[in-house]
């Protein structure tokens, strides 16, 4: 299980994006922030409201130079067809993690189930996790809450609860007395 502040486990998998599967690595990404995210399976009830919301805010994490990435343990062409059907079309790549391997290595998989907990991880340039968020599995994210949290970290400063994008940090207040 990967910690914070430690290398996150690297992988290769195929995925679905932009109409085609493809061959996905965290490699791919090297450089860029990385926020990726698992949910337990597709054609479900609460995951789809989770990967709508990262599509309706895929602008806004790309301005922060963040790649987006979902995790499922579905293959590449269930997701084909999700993002064909009900789900529409993601504007991020929808990673299979066929045998586990993936949710396994970041300690997010649920061996009972046989599915991975819905868990988010922002994953900084040199390829460090940074934070990480678990989710029960009837309990979708928030993903505002990831922005704002993404945003923090990269301020590289103490930000307070409750910050937000904008706001003096924690860091300049101290730095004022």
């Amino acid at each position: 299980m990967v910690k914070i502040y430690q290398k996150a486990p690297e992988f290769s998998t195929q995925g679905y994006y932009e109409g085609k599967i493809s061959n996905f690595s965290l490699k791919d990404w090297q450089g860029k922030w990385v926020c990726l995210f698992f949910y337990p399976l597709d054609f479900t009830f609460v995951c789809p409201t989770e990967l709508q919301q990262f599509t309706e805010k895929s602008e806004a994490f790309k301005r922060l130079n963040c790649q987006v990435a979902s995790v499922s343990v579905d293959s590449p062409y269930s997701h084909e067809a999700w993002s064909k059907g009900p789900l529409k079309e993601q504007r991020y790549p929808m990673l299979s993690d066929l045998n586990h391997a993936i949710s396994q290595s970041y300690g997010c998989y649920l061996e009972d189930k046989g599915i991975a907990l819905r868990a988010t991880y922002i994953i900084d340039p040199q390829g460090t996790l940074q934070w990480a968020q678990y989710h029960p599995l009837n309990v979708g994210r928030e993903a505002d809450e990831i922005l704002r949290v993404l945003t923090a970290l990269q301020t590289g400063e103490l930000c307070q609860a409750g910050w937000k994008n904008g706001e003096e940090t924690l860091t300049k207040k101290l730095a004022r007395k």
